[in-house]
């Protein structure tokens, strides 16, 4: 194998070009700009020798194989998802343990399993082709459904016959970030999609004017009616939703990632034009539902942890129903003549049940501090689900009844572990400015305090998303081999509302980056764990997250575990949806968006002959939302500029994405590789026997 490096391990040999980009009157070099060529020869071979590299690291870690057995063990356990209605039927999806892909079933009673009635490991031999949405007709008897390959965002749908199992001859191709939503006589479906793209470069071109379009069940997709358009607006994001009497078609406006959207109407009883309902944009509006020509929504709207208030189709008038409190309403549903509402109380549920009016009725007793989704159903249901789960609880499934306010659970999963073992415990600290900050810390009961206990921190801190409590095999198998694991809600999330959001977004990121290492000072400070311990990861934001702060602070942490991270920040916006996150981050086109980009890019801050800590940088070659160049132009910087002997190491999943849709095998060797890892360079002790 070629090497460029003198250091501890021969890294693939990576040429510096001599790219230098002009930004303001500031010269900046790229030189791995060469690496954005995902599917060049040159590249695909240093890819592969980069994949070998680790392999033969990776191999030599003598806690790998107990690792995998362990890990294989615990994660074989039955788990469903929230059932819905489908007509007279009841749809759950279902994995016996192991299955790469969670199969869908129906049932008359959810006591007993009922038939399957679409199982995507069927749909590719390694399980990398997954579901990626679902939609029953009005009356249950037929299904669309979208599938992805190799973790693609693109979705290609597809129409089954639930009686017969059969599918119809429809495809739609080209659709992506849409669900379906079905006529109400179920005659065909709207979905949005991009134009085809130029096939050589479909994982790469950047996607600009979404379009919502009416397909009929029947019909080739050449015929499908376009239904709304804007082509002034490029940057426009489409979902349609027809109401649940069947009249009107409610489409979601919103330019990328930003938190505010507009609300359009179609009347479908007299194919009337788009209405706009709400088009200024000035908030974040969800839909939940209409009683006539009264529309429910969601809102930031005056209410930055956000309220329901109902809006009149015909004078706009707007009244509030359930008014803005301290926690933040994270979610609400219509349903039975009742609003469930889902708050955040410091990143843990908490679930309230309201009148039309606004009355406080009843609250969901929920088992302690984890996390819930769920609570979906037609507006004349009188039954709804929810999941719930933690850290330490896997994820149990609830019936609540409307009537009597009464859950009941129809599902508890059983696992190969004594959960009752581990225990968390919230903590609050302070970040850099004096900002208190939430942060969950999980263990096995009796870890020393000591400083002696490798720790996992977690992070994500950006675009108004929540972490919240939730259950992993992984987790517990790291806490049962005497891992400590913290997850800390860093600003940039949506854990406190919309000003918490915005408190970590554009020229205020620094903020992000401040909050999880103060995280990472804290759990040193109480002795959890020393930086010699301590390793930091996260995913896409969450990675770049990672990605700043051990070049920021590259003598705290012990290992880095970046995954499909965003690592450029001049240039994420020119690959596939990266514009959309322009509202988070900025952009390098605006001269003082610019400098702070520059300020922290973790391509850019690499400093040569630092001693960088450990760092296992994992992404997937189809990854068309995080464009997979960052992490190779960031793993041959990182590789080139490393001035100790840690070892940084780059393993690239071939027929893989983002991460939706991964079949269970490749995500146990991803945790297993990871974990191997930290074994090595945390200096873990050997697991004993069980």
């Amino acid at each position: 194998m070629p090497s460029c490096a003198t250091k501890s391990l021969p890294y693939p040999d990576a040429p510096r070009v001599d790219q230098v980009d002009d930004y303001f009157g500031t010269l900046v070099p790229d030189p791995y700009r060469w690496l954005e060529d995902v599917d060049s020869p040159q590249t695909r071979r240093w890819i592969d020798e980069q994949n070998a590299l680790t392999e033969s690291v990776l191999e030599m870690v003598p806690q790998r194989a107990a690792i995998r057995a362990r890990l294989t063990e615990v994660w074989d356990y039955e788990r469903r998802g929230v059932p819905e209605r489908a007509g007279e039927l009841y749809a759950y999806f279902r994995n016996t343990g192991l299955q790469n892909q969670a199969v869908l079933y129906i049932t008359r009673d959810l006591a007993e399993p009922g038939r399957v009635l679409l199982d995507p490991n069927t749909l590719s031999p390694d399980g990398t082709v997954a579901l990626s949405a679902t939609a029953f007709s009005e009356d249950g008897t037929r299904l669309a459904y979208s599938v992805s390959a190799s973790g693609s965002d693109w979705q290609e749908w597809r129409v089954r016959d639930v009686a017969s199992g059969s599918d119809l001859p429809d495809i739609v191709r080209w659709s992506k970030f849409s669900g379906a939503s079905w006529k109400r006589d179920g005659s065909g479906f709207y979905y949005s999609r991009y134009d085809e793209p130029a096939t050589e470069s479909k994982y790469k071109e950047a996607n600009y004017f979404h379009k919502v379009y009416f397909h009929r069940i029947g019909t080739p997709q050449s015929t499908d009616l376009l239904v709304y358009e804007r082509g002034d607006r490029k940057d426009w994001n489409f979902g349609a939703t027809t109401s649940d009497d069947g009249r009107y078609l409610v489409i979601d406006a919103s330019r990328g990632s930003a938190p505010e959207n507009a609300i359009f109407v179609k009347d479908l009883s007299v194919d009337s034009p788009v209405v706009e309902l709400i088009p200024d944009g000035d908030a974040r509006y969800a839909y939940l539902g209409n009683d006539g020509a009264t529309f429910f929504f969601l809102t930031t709207k005056d209410a930055a942890r956000s309220r329901v208030v109902a809006l009149e189709l015909h004078d706009r008038s707007l009244r509030e129903i359930v008014p803005e409190t301290e926690d933040r309403l994270d979610a609400a549903s219509l349903f039975g003549d009742r609003i469930i509402a889902s708050y955040l109380r410091d990143a843990c549920a908490e679930v309230e049940v309201y009148s039309l009016a606004g009355q406080v009725l009843s609250a969901v007793a929920l088992p302690g501090l984890g996390s819930v989704v769920g609570f979906g159903g037609k507006r004349t249901a009188r039954e709804t689900f929810y999941a719930y789960t933690s850290y330490t609880e896997p994820t149990a499934i609830y019936r609540y009844d409307v009537a009597n306010g009464q859950s009941m659970r129809v599902f508890a999963p059983q696992i190969r572990m004594d959960s009752s073992a581990f225990e968390s415990e919230q903590i609050f600290y302070h970040s850099k400015d004096g900002t208190r900050i939430p942060m969950i810390v999980t263990s096995k009961k009796g870890t020393p305090r000591d400083g002696t206990a490798p720790a996992i921190l977690y992070g994500y801190g950006g675009f108004d998303i929540s972490l919240t409590p939730a259950f992993s095999s992984a987790v517990l198998v790291w806490l049962e081999i005497g891992g400590i694991f913290a997850v800390a809600n860093a600003r940039g999330g949506g854990e406190y509302g919309e000003a918490w959001h915005q408190a970590g977004s554009k020229d205020r990121k620094q903020n992000v980056f401040d909050d999880f290492i103060a995280a990472a000072e804290y759990l040193v400070s109480q002795s959890w764990t020393s930086p010699a311990k301590l390793a930091i990861q996260g995913a896409s934001n969450g990675g770049l997250l990672v990605g700043a702060c051990m070049t920021q602070r590259p003598e705290l942490f012990g290992a880095a575990l970046p995954a499909v991270a965003v690592m450029d920040m001049l240039r994420f916006q020119r690959f596939t949806i990266g514009w959309a996150w322009t509202s988070d981050y900025g952009s390098s086109d605006d001269p003082d968006e610019f400098r702070t980009l520059l300020a922290y890019s973790p391509y850019h801050n690499l400093r040569h002959g630092v001693s960088y800590p450990p760092t296992f940088i994992t992404t997937g070659d189809h990854d068309d939302r995080v464009f997979p160049a960052h992490s190779f132009k960031f793993a041959a910087a990182l590789q080139h500029a490393q001035g100790g002997d840690a070892p940084i190491l780059l393993e690239v999943e071939t027929k893989a994405g983002h991460g939706a849709g991964k079949p269970t095998a490749k995500l146990i060797d991803e945790v297993v590789d990871r974990y191997a890892f930290l074994a090595k360079v945390l200096d873990m002790a050997p697991i004993p026997p069980r």
